[in-house]
This record gives structure tokens, C-alpha cells and sequence, in this order.
């Protein structure tokens, strides 16, 4: 039997956001990340709606292994590269385009040398991945010896969800510096580049979570960006509670009813991805009527405030987020982000594509 919970991935909002990224930078080719299962959304069916993009993009080299023996054939490149001899040559022998990031995967390129479509990744100020700027010519000239065609240099920017921080035009000014007169062809943007720093755009631009139809920036709005929400996440009203003043609701009886009123069970909780720590206050929509979580978040179910729904009846159909309630906003209330709510959600719940 399926979960009550279910998340509808809309995969014309998917088309769309593509659309809208292709737009924001007209001039750029197009890396779609699918990474994390497209962010909880479907890896497979997300690679065959955005098969228009110029490049596909996964963290890990089993993500691209999966999307080869589905039989999808766009262009894809594995952000963290791979880890020795036999992952190279698999790659190779897929047609993967690889990050090369450190000094191991460097080596292992050298003494190989597999056919491969190379990417070189630059630490322009994020500290995670890639090569410090002063590494770069030598690094560069390694590569060159080994591949012929250059790489495409690129970075990542870490602030740039916040369109006012500083720190973006820093990263822009240390990744030029870096890569001044080196051949290949450049990409910095992400979501937030695409959007926010059209300076970024290069010549190729790496959208994320925006495909998914939610913003980058901090307190940010997909809708208020052109974006479309991809996903929707369901779930049934199966009990309907006449509580007096006073009752205490859930595990810890941490809320109190303030007065007489009803109080609906939902079917779904952290076991099906949403979040365990949202609090009493975070919106849900009952039958097309905003309403609000009261109590703790159980493992499969969770109590909803029903005092201003009209009308409600057990198997009411209860949005978690999605239409008339953006999944930003009760990431807000959870105290996370939306990449986690999606990724979360898409893992535990049925997914069913429209």
C-alpha cells in the first residue's frame, strides 16, 4: 500500500522554470543540476523533461551511472568529479564530462589519460572544492598536456543568495584574476547568479533549486522571481477532534486549546519528510483554507488548528506546501530551507508526475 502523503511534481513548472532560467541569461548555455534525486523530485523524469538543457548535472558519479542505464543521453557532468582509476574509466567509458578539483583526481587524469570532457574548478573564496587562483596555470598547463582541449574553468559562489553581500563581486574579481588568459570557456553562475548577478552568466550558467521553482535569496519568493513550484505536497484529513479549553494536543502536550474548538488529524509527519521541528503557527491549507500546525510533529501524523476552515470533513485534502502556500515560507517556520523540505519530502513520500 502507498503512503497517505503524497508529493505531485508538476513537470510543466519544471519546463517553465528552464524557460525562465534560458531567459534570465540568453546568451549562456544551460547546466540543469538534478543532483539529490532533483532535489527530491524525480532524477529520471526531471532528465527527460529538461533534456533541452545543453548539460546535465549530478553531485556523484552513481547519480550518472543511473541516468546512462535509464538510457538518457544528454550531455552530463559529475560536480565532485571522481576517485581513482576505475570511477575514470567508467566515466569515460559513459561519455561523462568530470570537476576536476584536487590534486589526487589531477594524477590519477595524468596517468590514465581517458578521453574525457574536463571541467576545472576554482576556489574563488567558497573553501570547499577547488584549486587555490595561484595553483591555476600550472594546473591548467597539466590539464592542457593531457586532455588537448581546454577545460571549462569554473567556480562557486557562496553568498550570492544574498543579492547586497559584498562578497559576490569579490569572488567575480579573484575568479578573473585567476583564470586571466587562460584558455576555455567560463561558468559561475548558480540559482542565485542566474537571477540576481547577471555578471556571473558567462558562458555557462548552473540553475538548481530555481528549476524546482523556488528562490534562491534569503526571504526570497519563487512567484516573485517568474518561478513556477514544482512540487506539492499532499496529504489527507483522517480524524476530526472536538477539543475542549484546556485539552493538551500530541506528544509532550506542548499546545493548549485556548477555547472549545476542532482540531484535525493529518496523515503525514517526519517519517514521511516534513519537517520534525516545525512549530505550533506553521501554515497548511485545508480544503483550499489556510490553517495552522498545533502540537508536536508525530512520525506519520500531525494536529492542525481547524477553528477557520469551514466545514471540514474527514478525507479533506490537506497542502503541505504547494498551491497558495510557497514551501519557503514553512521552511521559514521550520527553520530550514527549502532544498531540505524538497529533497526530504521527495524521498519518503509517492511521487505522482503531472
Amino acid at each position: 500500500m502507498r503512503r497517505a502523503a503524497r508529493a505531485l511534481i508538476d513537470l510543466s513548472a519544471l519546463r517553465h522554470n528552464l524557460a525562465r532560467a534560458r531567459a534570465c541569461a540568453p546568451r549562456a548555455r544551460v547546466v540543469a543540476v538534478i543532483k539529490a534525486d532533483a532535489y527530491g523530485h524525480g532524477a529520471l523524469a526531471a532528465a527527460r523533461v529538461l533534456a533541452g538543457a545543453d548539460t546535465l548535472a549530478v553531485a556523484h558519479l552513481g547519480e550518472a551511472l543511473a541516468l546512462r542505464e535509464a538510457g538518457i543521453r544528454t550531455p552530463v557532468l559529475v560536480l565532485q568529479g571522481v576517485r581513482g582509476p576505475i570511477e575514470l574509466a567508467e566515466a569515460a567509458a559513459r561519455g561523462l564530462a568530470v570537476v576536476v578539483h584536487h590534486e589526487a583526481q589531477l594524477q590519477a587524469l595524468e596517468a590514465s589519460r581517458a578521453p574525457l570532457r574536463v571541467w576545472l574548478k576554482v576556489d574563488s573564496g567558497m573553501h570547499r572544492l577547488g584549486f587555490a587562483p595561484g595553483e591555476l596555470p600550472g594546473i591548467h598547463s597539466r590539464l592542457r598536456a593531457v586532455q588537448g582541449a581546454a577545460p571549462v574553468l569554473m567556480t562557486h559562489l557562496a553568498c550570492a543568495d544574498d543579492r547586497a553581500d559584498p562578497a559576490t563581486a569579490r569572488q567575480l574579481a579573484r575568479f578573473d584574476r585567476a583564470v586571466d588568459g587562460l584558455a576555455g570557456t567560463h561558468s559561475i553562475a548558480n540559482s542565485a547568479g542566474v537571477l540576481g548577478h547577471p555578471e556571473s552568466h558567462r558562458d555557462w550558467v548552473r540553475p538548481g533549486i530555481m528549476l524546482y521553482g523556488v528562490s534562491p535569496f534569503v526571504g526570497g519568493s519563487g512567484e516573485r522571481e517568474g518561478l513556477r513550484a514544482v512540487m506539492s505536497l499532499r496529504a489527507p484529513l483522517i480524524a476530526i477532534r472536538r477539543l475542549r479549553a484546556g485539552d493538551r494536543v500530541g506528544y509532550g502536550g506542548d499546545y493548549v486549546c485556548p477555547e472549545d474548538m476542532p482540531v484535525g488529524v493529518v496523515a503525514i509527519g517526519y517519517g514521511d519528510g516534513y519537517p520534525r521541528h516545525a512549530p505550533s503557527g506553521t501554515p497548511v491549507r485545508v480544503a483550499g483554507t489556510r490553517a495552522a500546525l498545533v502540537g508536536r510533529v508525530s512520525m506519520d501524523m500531525i494536529t492542525v488548528d481547524l477553528r477557520g476552515v469551514p466545514h471540514p470533513c474527514v478525507g479533506d485534502e490537506v497542502i503541505l506546501w504547494g498551491p497558495g502556500l510557497a514551501v519557503e515560507e514553512v521552511a521559514e517556520r521550520a527553520g530550514t530551507i527549502a532544498y531540505e523540505l524538497l529533497c526530504n519530502a521527495g524521498r519518503h513520500c509517492h511521487r505522482e508526475y503531472l
